[in-house]
């Protein structure tokens, strides 16, 4: 793993505003902490693989992630800033923030650069989308961590719901009550947000596309039909779907 621990982080998302800097006291898995006043923060940018409870495994690199966050919190003396989200609050209660060790290092940019974690944005909270891609990317072109080893998804070989990056081709584009919807290899329904452009979807039908986001499995819940879909990704931020050709 020395490989991954020493890949520099090219993108380092510098802090629009001043941090509020607090005590951490642990470090709950790669990408949210558990704070002295309480609260767990949830950091902004990152999805980091689930760590084992209940009887499960945890997922690859998982430990990994969450042991490289504890040594980067520890290399900022306990004590991180953050810059709270525009939405500040997740469903689960946790604080939203971009988080940064003293040097003014994005936590979250240095765990994607090194391949710990994918990068994942939801609106409103995308201001740092562009950097922290730069700095995904970094890992992705060495090859290192989460990147080792092919991480797509062909859309047609889903089995599970949860957060994923699929690929496939855009094989219908319509609308459902006012929102875009994307069929992607006739086996995946991604929903577009409301708030993004029309033109976001010009030209799409039968090009290959890379998204990634959380998939729900709609036949658990009695939403798939015959003439439905079983999966369906709601798309948190237009920056979470890119074109890799047709």
């Amino acid at each position: 793993m020395a490989a991954i621990w020493q890949a520099p982080a090219l993108a380092f998302c510098p802090a629009a505003v001043a941090p509020t800097m607090v005590e951490v006291r642990r470090v709950i898995d790669g990408d949210t902490l558990r704070l002295v006043d309480g609260r767990s923060v949830r950091l902004i940018g990152i999805n980091t693989p689930e760590i084992g409870r209940m009887g499960k495994r945890s997922e690859a690199l998982a430990e990994t992630a969450r042991r490289r966050l504890a040594v980067l919190v520890r290399e900022s003396g306990g004590r991180v800033g953050l810059v709270a989200g525009r939405e500040s609050r997740d469903k689960y209660g946790r604080t939203l923030a971009h988080v940064y060790a003293r040097s003014g290092d994005n936590l979250a940019a240095r765990l994607l650069g090194e391949g710990l974690g994918y990068r994942v944005a939801v609106a409103p909270n995308n201001r740092l989308v562009a950097c922290q891609r730069r700095a995904e990317q970094a890992a992705r072109q060495a090859g290192i961590g989460l990147w080792r080893k092919p991480t797509l998804v062909a859309a047609r070989d889903l089995r599970r719901s949860g957060f994923v990056v699929v690929s496939g081709k855009v094989s219908a584009i319509s609308r459902h009550r006012g929102a875009i919807r994307l069929e992607i290899d006739r086996s995946l329904v991604v929903s577009v947000p409301r708030n993004v452009p029309s033109s976001f979807t010009s030209g799409l039908k039968g090009q290959r596309v890379e998204v990634r986001g959380w998939v729900l499995d709609r036949s658990r819940s009695g939403g798939s039909s015959a003439r439905g879909k079983r999966w369906l990704l709601p798309l948190s931020d237009a920056s979470m779907l890119e074109r890799i050709g047709s």
